[in-house]
This record gives C-alpha cells, sequence and structure tokens, in this order.
C-alpha cells in the first residue's frame, strides 16, 4: 500500500489574490523541513498538499512529527493511496485502518468527492465502504453521531486517499510570509514563548542574547541555545547573537543611581538589538515582556525603553498572565529548559527597589553620566554568531 501525508491548508485559505505566495512559501518549507525524514514528493491541489515518500527509507514518524509543527497546516493525517474504483476503495479501507478498526467498538465513514466525474456519490461511497467494513469486522456497529473512528474517503482527480481521524495541525501562516524580527531572548520562559507566538504569524526571527561573564556561565549560554533549537522546531532555521553584556553593566551599576538600573540596562538593550536587526534586515524588535510582571515592564518602564527604538517593538505577550504563558510553554516542550537554574544577565545587579513609574528625563540624565555610543560599538564589535536549526550549532 501507498501511504502518503495529507496535509489541509489553515488561514491561507482566506488569503484571496495573495493566497499562492504563502502556499509556495508553504511548500518552500515543507521541502527543506521534511529533507530530514528522507525525499518525499510534494505537492498542492484543491486546498490540499500531498507529502509522498519517495523511497522505503523515509521515515513517516519524523515526518509526521515535523509537519505537525509547520505553520500554516490546520490538520494533517496519514492516508492511503486506492484505485479509483469502489472495490480497491472498500478493500483498502478495511485493510489499511485494520488495527484501528479492530480496536474499535463504533465507526463511520465520510466521503469527500472532489472529482465530480466519479460515478458513485458521497452517500453511495459511505453505504457501501461501511457495509464492506461490517462484514470484515462484525464486532462493530455504526454510529453517526459520536463513532470510535471515522474513516475518511476522498476521491480527487487522480485517485482516492482512505485516512483515519485527521491530527490538529500548528495552525498560523508559514514562517517567511510575515516579514522579518529579532527576538531578544533570555534564558527564562516568556520570550522563547514569544518567539513561538511571531513564528506562527509568519515572522521569521533573529535571535538577539545578552552575556555577562563571569556572572552568568557558560552553561546559561548553552541553555539558550537549547531554548531556541526546540523554538526552531516550529519557526525553523535563524542565527543567534550573543551579546558582551558585562562592561555595560558594570558600568551602569558604578555611574548610575541603583534604582534606575534595569531601566537603563533595557535601553542599553533595545539600542543594541536594533542595530543586530537592521544589520539582518529585520522590520522590528520582539520581546517577552509581560504587562506589570516585573518593575521593568510597567507601562512607564516600557516608556522609557521603547523610546530609543525607531522600529517597532512587538510584545505578544503583553496581556497575559504567568500562568497563560506557562500552558504554551508546556505546551511547545520549553518549560523544562526554561526553569533550569542558570542566571541570565537580567537577573545581574538586580536593584532592591526598582523603579516602577521612571520619569524619561531623569533617566536621561543618570545615563548622560556614560559613554553611550563607545559602549555600545564595543558590544557590537566583540558579538558572537551561532547558528541554531542547521543541525549543528
Amino acid at each position: 500500500m501507498e501511504e502518503i501525508i495529507l496535509i489541509k491548508l489553515g488561514e491561507i485559505v482566506l488569503k484571496g489574490l495573495n493566497r499562492r505566495s504563502f502556499e509556495d512559501t508553504l511548500i518552500k518549507n515543507l521541502r527543506n523541513r521534511l529533507s530530514k525524514a528522507g525525499k518525499f514528493n510534494i505537492k498542492i491541489a484543491q486546498s490540499t498538499i500531498t507529502a509522498e515518500p519517495q523511497d522505503a527509507e523515509c521515515d513517516m514518524e519524523l515526518a509526521c512529527e515535523i509537519v505537525g509543527k509547520t505553520f500554516g497546516i490546520a490538520a494533517y493525517s496519514r492516508a492511503c493511496k486506492a484505485e479509483k474504483n469502489i472495490g480497491d476503495i472498500q478493500r483498502t479501507a478495511a485493510e489499511y485502518l485494520a488495527q484501528e478498526l479492530e480496536d474499535a467498538e463504533s465507526f463511520k465513514v465520510e466521503a469527500k468527492r472532489s472529482d465530480k466525474k466519479f460515478e458513485l456519490k458521497s452517500p453511495q461511497i459511505c453505504e457501501l465502504t461501511g457495509g464492506y467494513i461490517l462484514e470484515k469486522y462484525p464486532h462493530l456497529r455504526v454510529d453517526v453521531r459520536k463513532p470510535d473512528i471515522t474513516v475518511t474517503v476522498e476521491v480527487r482527480d487522480f485517485c482516492a486517499y482512505i485516512r483515519g481521524e485527521a491530527i490538529k495541525g500548528a495552525g498560523g501562516i508559514p514562517v517567511g510570509t510575515g516579514g522579518k524580527a529579532a527576538i531578544l531572548i533570555s534564558g527564562g520562559i516568556d520570550s522563547p514563548v514569544a518567539a513561538y507566538t511571531m513564528a506562527k504569524r509568519g515572522v521569521e526571527l533573529t535571535a538577539v542574547h545578552f552575556a555577562s561573564p563571569p556572572y552568568t556561565s557558560q552553561r546559561a549560554e548553552e541553555k539558550v541555545c537549547r531554548l531556541l533549537e526546540i523554538v526552531s522546531g516550529y519557526a525553523g532555521r535563524m542565527n543567534m547573537y550573543t551579546v558582551p553584556f558585562t562592561e555595560i553593566q558594570e558600568q551602569i551599576k558604578e555611574k548610575c543611581p541603583e534604582e534606575l538600573f534595569t531601566i537603563i540596562m533595557r535601553r542599553f538593550m533595545m539600542r543594541i538589538s536594533e542595530r543586530i536587526a537592521r544589520e539582518n534586515d529585520c522590520s522590528a524588535l520582539i520581546t517577552g515582556e509581560s504587562l506589570g510582571q516585573v518593575a521593568s515592564q510597567t507601562i512607564k518602564a516600557i516608556g522609557c525603553t521603547d523610546i530609543v527604538c525607531d522600529m517597532p517593538v512587538f510584545r505578544p505577550l503583553i496581556g497575559m498572565d504567568k500562568d497563560e504563558i506557562v500552558v504554551i510553554s508546556r505546551k511547545i516542550g520549553t518549560f523544562e529548559t526554561s526553569i533550569e537554574p542558570y542566571e541570565d544577565c537580567c537577573t545581574v545587579f538586580t536593584p532592591k527597589h526598582p523603579r516602577t513609574k521612571p520619569v524619561l528625563k531623569y533617566v536621561e540624565q543618570a545615563e548622560n553620566e556614560l559613554d553611550c555610543e563607545a559602549l555600545t560599538e564595543r558590544a557590537l564589535e566583540n558579538l558572537k554568531l551561532t547558528r541554531i536549526g542547521f543541525g549543528e550549532n
């Protein structure tokens, strides 16, 4: 039996005249990603993509896992090809889904006849296929409301496809259709979720991580790489720039009021990230901030940090509480890594009483004690590049 993966489009079908470009990007993403599972022939017709293995070496389990994490897909299922005659459809359905039918107590058949020239209409396909299955599996009963298994027959232009239950896809729109943005990534729970959320809206990511050795360890940076590897399963390949931040933090600690330390630190992060973003053809920054979660994430504090940037700053988690963010973190598989106890630079030199309602003119006065341009330039001169999701870091 010839097995394939049937892939159903989601939001893409609503894109009107731009739909073709979204479909082309999705197919390109699938080709790149499925190459890890073997050689697949990928085609699209009637809002359905088929991924057909070209040899026995293809890993269908891995391929399904990859498809399930690819944005732009509403649902997918493993399916089997059958000839476009009712006899072969009946036999294929009974054989291909044998294990599921053996384990079930009830079933129903659904038919979708895209090829209107096929001699049987959908109700007839259901009736004849269902009757054949009942003969082969007499322990079953028909339940059209809540069956244990639904056998679906799709009659298309060149063949028929038989499948069981469809699996929900990742949704969203294909990565690469929403532009490029730089994500400020730490080792915490929030920023990997923010990266995932924006990738779901088609954004191609560049990551920026700030490290402050010896206050932060090499293991902390490795933890961030592991988090991004998980996110890259959804977002695709990305570059991560590690920014040496020790000198800047020490200068702030030495010359600026303690209660403004976090705000001034965040302003430097935004300046540096914007420079990196522009060098990588990005049009926006992304952070994992949630309003009111910590002192630097109040409305006043965010206003003081955003003013140093000329490009938009996206905060996809801004209205979420921690529980909501944790749910997504667990879903995408980053939570357990995020809670590993390695310091990141945001927790270095944390003030005892940070200012929650900073006044911009006082922040700027404090910052005037620093040579901001020189500090920024030195940090940018010593970036480290790590390629995430390319097979090896």
